[in-house]
């Protein structure tokens, strides 16, 4: 029970975080990182599939929050719960590892929880705003792709975040290594100035992120490399709701396409190059340990060859040890 509600209280707190900045597109509003799909299937990663009924009873809070419940609310309901779900029957199917080191994980999370499972919930939801009347079917299209997308990017970037930090907090019992705190508290602060002046600069220099982007994965793998993409990419969702810098007179679709490919460049790159980056070094130590092994057999065979070779007499004679 106590489960429950904890999991229906973050999905509802993600949801909140969410509709504090919003797009509207064709006539809907629709979040361009929509957190509660994250939070439920790090959720379900972490805690199984009985928490399900958290994740439902977090998404009828924030329907009741939004608008008043109709029959049509049921659907939205619905396809919010069996999308996050979906995602992870998928992934446990192919036999997916949370801790992500693994390239085969990333693109899984990739393909399987965020691309494939996403197509539940906005299909359902673009539908039933289009069966209701309250939604033009000219702006179908544009609505479920603003909507799969959001729910997409809300997988992408804060359920790894999610994933990193339970296996920091719960998971890893070694201690602590503060040997390139300096390091972090750079990035961190050239991050911080850095990222607020590429993402409201109308001299479109959101490309200048990419180098701190890669600076996280190399010398801090996943946990850095995703803080830094998703915090990054709040900046940028800031700077194109408030339509300044790079986003400054665009239409609502080009601030919509922008954004998201944004967003998505920015989440792949964090997750693969991480995953690559593992990867190696797992392969080094792999074979590191493999030549420890290796360097003990042949010096405990070497040991054993001279100690069955005959004792000789100082002319050279086979002594005889009875």
């Amino acid at each position: 029970m106590l489960e429950t509600l904890a999991v229906a209280a973050c999905y509802y707190a993600g949801g909140r975080l969410g509709l504090l900045r919003e797009l509207h597109i064709g006539g809907a509003v629709v979040s361009p990182i929509w957190s509660p799909t994250g939070v439920a299937v790090a959720c379900l990663l972490v805690f199984g599939l009985r928490c399900w009924v958290g994740i439902a009873l977090g998404a009828l809070l924030i329907l009741m929050h939004l608008t008043s419940l109709r029959l049509s609310s049921l659907g939205i309901l619905a396809g919010s719960t069996a999308a996050p779900v979906c995602g992870y029957l998928l992934l446990r199917r192919v036999g997916f590892r949370s801790d992500l080191t693994r390239l085969r994980d990333c693109l899984h999370l990739v393909f399987l929880g965020a691309f494939s499972a996403m197509l539940i919930s906005a299909s359902t939801g673009a539908a039933l705003l289009v069966a209701t009347g309250d939604l033009p079917v000219r702006n179908l299209w544009v609505v479920w792709l603003a909507w799969w997308v959001g729910d997409a990017m809300g997988v992408l970037l804060v359920a790894p975040v999610l994933l990193t930090l339970y296996r920091v907090l719960y998971r890893v019992r070694a201690p602590v290594r503060w040997s390139r705190w300096k390091e972090a508290v750079g990035l961190a602060v050239i991050t911080g100035v850095l990222v607020p002046l590429a993402t409201r600069s109308p001299a479109s220099l959101l490309f200048a992120i990419y180098p701190l982007l890669i600076w996280a994965a190399l010398r801090f793998q996943l946990g850095g490399s995703m803080v830094c993409a998703l915090s990054a990419s709040v900046m940028a969702t800031i700077a194109a709701t408030d339509r300044v810098g790079p986003f400054k007179q665009l239409t609502e679709v080009e601030v919509l396409v922008n954004l998201h490919a944004f967003n998505g460049a920015l989440a792949l790159t964090a997750l693969l190059l991480s995953a690559v980056i593992a990867e190696q070094r797992n392969t080094r130590r792999s074979v590191e340990r493999a030549c420890q092994e290796l360097v003990e057999v042949l010096e405990h065979l070497t040991a054993g060859e001279v100690s069955a070779r005959p004792q000789r007499d100082e002319d050279g004679r086979p002594r005889d040890t009875d």
